[in-house]
Order: C-alpha cells, then structure tokens, then sequence
C-alpha cells in the first residue's frame, strides 16, 4: 500500500517547498500579510501531488491553500500590511490582527445561538440546530490536516478563544444526548475529528453503540482527509485500528456517514484518495460528499458534472452544493445567487440520475439551509423561488417561499421579502425564534 511522510507548511517553513521559487515577491508578501489575519496550513500531499505549478496562481488547488492579496478587502491588507511593519510586541499585534479579524464576521450564521444549555452551563463544544442532528466539536480535533482559505470556521485555528468551538467531556456529550431522544444523528466536526488519534475517537464514539443510545441511528465525521491527506485511511500508524472503528460502528446496526469535501475534481485524481476510498466502503460505511460553489475554483458547470460523476463512479454519494458563507474571505470566493443556482441547473442537467442525490446551491444561515430552487416570474413579478432543506422550527421545512429577484445578492440577509411583504414568513414565526434569540431548549428540540 502507498505511503508517505507528513510534513505540514505554515508561514514560518513554506518557503521550504521546492517550487516555491516559482512564486514572485507580491504573492509572498501576501503570504505573509493575508496569511497573518486567516489561516493557513498545507502538506505535501497537496503540493506534490494536487497542484499544478505551471499555473500558480491561477490553480484551484493552490488557491484553496495558499492565501492570495484579495482575499482581504483593500482597507484590512494595508492596515495588517502597516501592523507587521511596525515594532509591535507580540501580544500587541495579536490584540490589533483580532480587531480586523472581528471585520470579517468571524461568527457567521449566528451560531452561538447553536449552543444549547444543560443545568445552566452553555455547553461550547455542542451544536443543536436542527432537532435530530446535534453537532459536536472533540477539542483534540480543532485542526486539520491543511486549511482551506474559504473556510467559514476559520477562527477555529486563529487563536480566538472566545469564538471557538470545542469541548473535551465526553460525558457531558452522553448526558446531553440521553435527554434528546429526538436526536438521531450525532456529527463530528471541527476542524477536522480524523485528525485525531484513533484511541481518542474511539473514546468518543464508543459509548454511542450501547443501548442507551439506540436513538442515534447515524454517527458521521465531517472531514476533508480523503482530499489532503488520504493516508489518514492506508498507511498512518493507527489506520489498520480507524478501519477497524468503522467495520465496528456498522457491525453495531448504526449508519456511519463519511462528509467529505471535495471542492474540485483534482481532490479525486490520485490513487491514494481512491484506494481510501475503497477502504472506507469495504467497512460498509458511506461518503457523502458536499462543497460550496466558489470563484476561482469551481465555478463553471464543467467542472461539477465532472466531480459529481467522478464520485458516483468511486461509488461516494453527492450530497449538497452550498454557497460560500459570509465570512472570512467570502469577498473574494462569493457569486452572485443567481449564478450558483445556473451553475448547478446546468451541471445537474448533465449528469445522469444516479448523480442527481445532490441538493443545492444552498445557504446555511442563520434560520436553516435555504435552497436557492431558481429564478421565476410569479403574479408579473420576477422572484428568487426558496425553501427550507432545514430549520430550526421544523414547521418552516419544505415549505416554499419567495423573495424579489436581485442579480446582484449573494447572501440571504441581501434579499428582500417579494409581492410587498415586508417579512419572510419565518421572521414572524415566534416559536422559532424563541429559540433563535434566547438559546433556550424549547420543544424544537426536545
């Protein structure tokens, strides 16, 4: 089986990637400066066997790792550009950065309204949006393998403590999930759980496949390992026991869904990501795969009927195509609604059926997961036709609504409610938003 050495590139040690010569002085100085405000981290999986050197900057890949100038609005560049040219202390220019983080909207999609609360203590490691699915955050799997610069939880790997996500009591998880027995599906996320030893994802998983559990019918593992770094699945020292972890959650009668991200059809190429892949469905789990739609990367309808047949072809299941949240670099990766929504009519109408499991484009906002179902004229009016594949009042979901049609909106709170209504339907709903605004876990949730 093929293997290979990790080694990781941050600010510090990237120039000690070959073909980093390759790169002129304004791309690192935005290394430096870009890279100071969000993330980055990359191995070399992804820079010898992903990227295309003969086409950086251009190359998709490369641009899902390495920050690049635009990727900050002009005001913030210069201003961090100013910070790291001055003789700041350290703990200074920490405080400033995290000022112009805050211009980011480093909290997208209102979720500390996520958080539920148990015996009064807000659990910050949890996330209970939507009534069956509860989101959980291992702390020792707040990172990942490389980070992709759209990332909307990005401040999960800034240093912003007070904006992050985690929690290492297992027992405190346990507790809660025997109180929701609504609750079907548990997710691990991050970050990224599959960059956690073995051991410690057994530690978590484990107690979930006894009877006092037999609510939770899926456990799934957000990741984005079978894209940047595969070997996780073949040849890292516990793979062998990861593997045998998954053949044990099937064998117990749970599904075991794999997330995976893929973002463009290079991320499927390799022989390492397909033989993980193998691996992965021989344990009888499933891979599910999901991206949102971004400039620069994937943005033309060629290159997601390809992904999409690509992983149907490797046996995964597509799943969502969303739009880039509104956060982070969002400025630089965002596309109008419009376009998202022509970009997936037309790749979905060429791919055959067994591809069409895929939903999108779809925003997770603040209330839910708005699907953007297309452009129509309704009552002589031009409209954006919406519905909900989630919220967080199960009474809104599926349920069609509609919003003045505006080329240029690329986010939810852009669009305006149509036919002279001066509210969505779900912002005079005050059940739902009981939850919303107090974090009390009412009966959406029980």
């Amino acid at each position: 089986m093929e293997k290979m050495s990790y080694q990781t590139f941050t600010r510090s040690n990237y120039e000690q990637i070959p073909e980093i010569s390759r790169l002129g002085q304004d791309d690192k100085e935005a290394i430096r400066v870009v890279g100071q405000v969000l993330p980055f981290k990359t191995n070399n999986y992804v820079t010898e066997q992903l990227i295309n050197w003969n086409n950086i900057p251009s190359d998709p890949i490369f641009t899902l790792n390495f920050p690049r100038k635009e990727m900050l609005p002009r005001k913030l560049y210069h201003r961090t550009f100013d910070l790291l040219n001055r003789d700041l202390n350290r703990e200074t220019l920490k405080s400033e950065v995290n000022r112009i983080r805050m211009e980011l909207n480093p909290n997208p999609a209102g979720q500390e309204h996520n958080v539920p609360v148990m015996d009064d203590v807000r659990l910050h490691g949890i996330q209970h949006k939507y009534r069956e699915t509860v989101l959980f955050f291992p702390s020792q799997g707040q990172t990942c393998h490389a980070y992709c610069t759209f990332c909307f939880r990005w401040p999960q790997f800034s240093g912003m403590n007070e904006l992050k996500f985690s929690m290492k009591e297992a027992d405190l998880l346990f507790k809660y999930l025997k109180q929701k027995h609504r609750v079907t599906d548990i997710l691990f996320t991050g970050g990224d759980p599959l960059t956690m030893s073995t051991n410690t994802l057994v530690n978590y998983i484990k107690p979930l496949l006894e009877k006092d559990f037999k609510h939770i019918h899926t456990i799934r593992l957000g990741t984005k390992s079978l894209s940047y770094w595969p070997y996780r699945f073949l040849s890292d020292k516990d793979s062998d026991e990861l593997i045998a972890l998954f053949e044990k959650i099937v064998k117990s009668g749970k599904n075991l869904t794999i997330q995976a991200h893929f973002n463009h059809p290079v991320e499927l190429g390799t022989d390492a990501v397909k033989q993980a892949i193998s691996r992965i469905l021989n344990t009888g789990a499933q891979i599910r795969t999901q991206s949102p739609v971004l400039r620069k990367i994937n943005d033309h309808p060629d290159i997601w009927s390809e992904m999409w047949r690509k992983q149907v072809d490797l046996n995964c299941i597509p799943y969502y195509m969303f739009v880039a949240r509104d956060t982070g670099a969002k400025q630089f990766f965002e596309l109008p609604l419009e376009k998202c929504w022509k970009i997936f009519r037309k790749a979905y109408s060429q791919v055959s059926g067994t591809c069409r499991t895929v939903r999108g484009p779809s925003m997770s906002c603040e209330p839910g997961k708005i699907h953007v179902l297309g452009v129509a004229e309704v009552k002589g009016e031009k409209v954006f036709v919406l519905r909900f594949l989630q919220g967080r009042n199960t009474n809104w979901v599926d349920v069609p609504f509609f919003a003045k049609y505006d080329p240029e909106a690329t986010w939810i709170d852009q669009l305006r409610p149509a036919f002279g209504d001066e509210k969505f339907f779900f912002e005079l709903d005050d059940q739902g938003y009981k939850y919303l605004n107090t974090n009390k876990n009412d009966l959406l949730l029980e």
